[in-house]
């Protein structure tokens, strides 16, 4: 077995990543009509994080911005942009663990493709930089025998959700046969659409009725900008029935979601009969969250707080603040994951990654993490194009699409007394203060875009698109055709 430089046996790490989960959906933070109790148990035994974002809301570069705890326009990495460098693969926490001597294994929706160079031959997933594997391409399947790596697992477990539990059950148990500790990584496919639930769970909300958030529907999203109805989260409120068969579609929602806590609740027991629970630490949260009908929007992508922020939950067992049912309100985000695994492992964190140790705030609740993170949009249409700054209290956005019939749009929240984002002060006298703040904030990421953002997959131009400093007729020249179509995600 490994020990750290104190003699300590070096923990276990489990990482589980759900897909398009909003906070809402689960008991931990505040909804009294779901079912979640495997992943309340684990808030209650660890910390829960209140102001976590995904700084990218889109699964493709969210996965990346975790795997090499960078931001997105310095992984470079997303749908319509282009895939993963192998060099940059390379300094991710699942590789670099293995190198020192963790057992690894990956299963579920990896996210992204792998290139030598951009635009180069597309590389095999990277299977062989793990012990075990039970990974896939593209958005894998709810079906596990469609899942090459996982279809062994079709006969007891016939929905992709439980078999992932399945795999990380038994790699837990075929890991106390080894003398080294382990780092399993679980990407559930769950919730993502197309919805299909586990049918083993119809009964669990059957015929029940929903309480809507305080935010829900159209006339909470009067005061946001022109520019975030032109893609498809604006339809989606309509063409996903969040408008006329809300129940229906939340009680498909959290079901899928009640499938991944019977999962957690596996990985537990699990840990427990190996008799490795103990020195294991547990890390839970999303990609990126979901609107289902707040401000009347569906899907995710756009920065509002539905579909960045997210659940995060981590236990660590061996900590004195275990068990006191803690919260923390430290603004964290997805680069932080891989930075806290490193450091978990007792390795140093490499220089180029924007996240920080999460442990610390797990030390102490109280303690503040980051000043600011990003909150990133540069996929889908142009005119949704956005790029935000937030901080512990604030939220500010700037919309810079200006073409006939956009005018440039500032929104400006106050998280702290409006927290479902129904107040957009940025046209507020009063607050200019405030929004000046902000707003420099804002000229500080965007001189760290022009600074950092790689060479390739289209991430320069952004850093004049974004400029709040230059007028419309400079920027456009930077528009590039592509970006005026309507553009999808991979299905």
């Amino acid at each position: 077995m490994l020990f750290s430089a104190e003699g300590k046996r070096k923990p276990n790490i489990i990482f589980l990543l759900s897909d398009d989960q909003s906070t809402y959906s689960l008991g931990c933070y505040g909804n009294k009509d779901v079912k979640s109790p495997e992943i309340d148990h684990l808030a209650e035994d660890g910390m829960v994080f209140d102001r976590h974002y995904d700084t990218t809301a889109i699964c493709m570069a969210s996965r990346a911005s975790v795997m090499t705890g960078m931001f997105e326009y310095k992984h470079g990495t997303n749908f319509n942009h282009g895939d993963m460098l192998q060099k940059t693969w390379e300094k991710t926490y699942p590789v670099m663990l293995r190198k020192h001597g963790y057992r690894t294994a990956f299963a579920g929706k990896f996210g992204f493709d792998l290139r030598e160079k951009p635009n180069g031959k597309r590389l095999p997933l990277p299977q062989k930089d793990f012990d075990k594997w039970g990974g896939g391409p593209g958005q894998t399947n709810y079906n596990t025998a469609k899942n090459e790596s996982m279809k062994h697992y079709a006969k007891d477990y016939p929905h992709s959700t439980r078999s992932y539990g399945a795999f990380g059950r038994d790699f837990i148990l075929e890991s106390t046969k080894s003398d080294k500790p382990f780092c399993l990584s679980i990407s559930f496919k769950a919730p993502h659409k197309p919805a299909t639930p586990d049918p083993i769970d119809n009964h669990v909300y059957a015929g029940k009725t929903f309480k809507k958030p305080a935010n829900y529907g159209r006339k909470y999203g009067e005061h946001f900008s022109k520019q975030s109805k032109q893609d498809r989260q604006y339809e989606r409120f309509h063409s996903w029935n969040y408008s006329d068969k809300y129940d229906d579609v939340m009680a498909t929602y959290h079901q899928q979601i009640y499938a991944i806590d019977v999962a957690v609740g596996m990985i537990r027991k699990a840990l427990r009969d190996s008799g490795t629970e103990k020195n294991t630490v547990i890390i839970y949260t999303s990609d990126n969250g979901f609107f289902c009908g707040s401000h009347g929007y569906g899907s995710k992508v756009l920065p509002y707080e539905e579909s960045s922020r997210v659940p995060l939950v981590i236990y660590d067992p061996r900590h004195q603040n275990s068990g006191k049912k803690l919260r923390s309100s430290a603004l964290t985000g997805n680069v932080d994951f891989a930075p806290t695994i490193l450091k978990l492992a007792g390795l140093p964190v490499p220089r180029n990654m924007d996240g920080k140790d999460l442990m610390t705030v797990y030390d102490n609740p109280k303690s503040s993490l980051h000043k600011s993170l990003p909150l990133i949009n540069v996929w889908g249409r142009a005119p949704t194009h956005c790029l935000g700054v937030v901080t512990e209290n604030m939220k500010y956005l700037y919309w810079g699409y200006a073409a006939e019939g956009f005018e440039v749009t500032e929104e400006l929240y106050d998280l702290k007394k409006d927290s479902l984002e129904l107040t957009n002060l940025a046209q507020n006298p009063n607050d200019i203060k405030r929004i000046q703040k902000m707003q420099r904030l804002y000229d500080q990421l965007l001189k760290n875009w022009k600074k950092q953002a790689v060479p390739y997959n289209d991430y320069q131009r952004f850093g004049e698109l974004f400029s709040r400093h230059q007028p419309w007729e400079k920027r456009m020249k930077f528009l590039s055709a592509k970006g005026l179509t309507k553009t999808k995600e991979k299905k």
